[in-house]
């Protein structure tokens, strides 16, 4: 089992951290994993991304050509990596701020209103993770357990205030994507 991961964002939208997420807890449950950041010339606000590989094999090559699920949180990202998703492959995206044009049948395409899910949460910066827990319902690559308990273990600690918050909006997300999964 090896499964590639894209997250692609503007830079501060918690794309980072989202992917460390999901390394972190394939890790926790001891399979290899790689996790590659990408930063454009600005931190916050340029563009930003990262590939994360899990497999129960050694990973001969982080380099990641066609993803099997992208996730991502803004019209250019989604530009740039709809054309890439591997043939079977997930394309989550916030459609809070996207206009998809969803031009492959050959994907599967999971509009999240994230950005208006985490408004709704009180935090704009919660978005990162409902996109994560609706990205891992639709593909249940690590449970949401898992997810919980990095979130636990690698909240920075000028953020622990938001713990329960990111556990709410990994839950709201899963909700969301099991109604859209589900239909």
């Amino acid at each position: 089992m090896q499964q590639e991961c894209l997250f692609s964002g503007f830079g501060g939208q918690g794309v980072m951290f989202a992917g460390q997420l999901l390394a972190y807890a394939a890790m926790s449950e001891g399979f290899h994993v790689t996790w590659i950041p990408s930063y454009g010339p600005e931190m916050r606000g340029g563009t930003a991304h990262c590939f994360v590989v899990i497999s129960d094999q050694p990973i001969g090559s982080p380099m990641v050509k066609h993803p099997q699920a992208a996730v991502v949180f803004n019209q250019p990202s989604y530009e740039k990596y709809e054309p890439l998703v591997a043939t079977g492959g997930l394309l989550a995206f916030d459609s809070s701020v996207i206009s998809a044009s969803g031009l492959r049948a050959d994907i599967t395409d999971l509009a999240v209103p994230a950005a208006r899910v985490a408004e709704e949460l009180g935090n704009i910066r919660l978005a990162n993770v409902v996109m994560l827990g609706a990205m891992l319902t639709a593909r249940p690559i690590m449970s949401l357990k898992s997810i919980e308990s990095m979130l636990d273990e690698h909240i920075p600690p000028h953020r622990r205030d938001l713990l329960g918050a990111n556990i709410d909006a990994l839950r709201k997300g899963a909700a969301l994507a099991a109604d859209y999964v589900g239909s």
